[in-house]
């Protein structure tokens, strides 16, 4: 059993680049948020609002813990790699891959997005001060960084499936 989980910044690609990964490395492709909203019976925006971040958290750790028992990619939530047992569980089940975007290019996606909570409540300058936290949690939990600046989801998709067959055979 082998998952690979992107991991990054919210609107740095990870759903973008798990989907053509799935259909270049013909694994099944998993969008982590989709499936606890598919689970939960509710948006993100309604689990944040009803029951509170730490509830969301708290979901994001059991997935890790009990998703299906099979070599998939999984694309995360931004904020899975805040959490300690998180990055072990995704380090010990397999290959993450940290997609490094600008701020300025993640600011560009998200800025008018209605369905990421985060985006909605904060300014410009918040959202960046969280990303420059976030950022050393991306690095401790990625087994590779890749940097998507100026690449196409193309060459990024390409560089990732690299990867992932250059280590499946260790």
């Amino acid at each position: 059993m082998y998952k690979v989980y992107l991991v990054g910044f919210m609107g740095s690609g990870k759903s973008a680049v798990g989907r053509r990964l799935s259909y270049l490395l013909k694994m099944p492709y998993y969008d982590m948020d989709k499936e606890l909203v598919k689970k939960e019976k509710r948006s993100i925006p309604e689990i944040f609002e009803q029951e509170g971040e730490a509830y969301f958290r708290k979901i994001e750790t059991e997935f890790l813990q009990n998703f299906r028992n099979e070599s998939c990619i999984i694309s995360t939530g931004g904020g899975v790699a805040m959490n300690e047992e998180n990055i072990r569980i995704m380090r010990k089940t397999g290959l993450v891959l940290y997609l490094d975007a600008t701020f300025q290019d993640i600011w560009m996606r998200v800025k008018n997005d209605k369905n990421r909570p985060v985006v909605q409540s904060s300014t410009r300058e918040e959202l960046e001060q969280l990303y420059m936290k976030r950022r050393k949690n991306y690095k401790k939990a990625a087994h590779i960084t890749i940097l998507t600046e100026n690449r196409h989801l193309r060459q990024v998709t390409e560089y990732a499936g690299y990867q992932v067959n250059r280590l499946k055979g260790e």
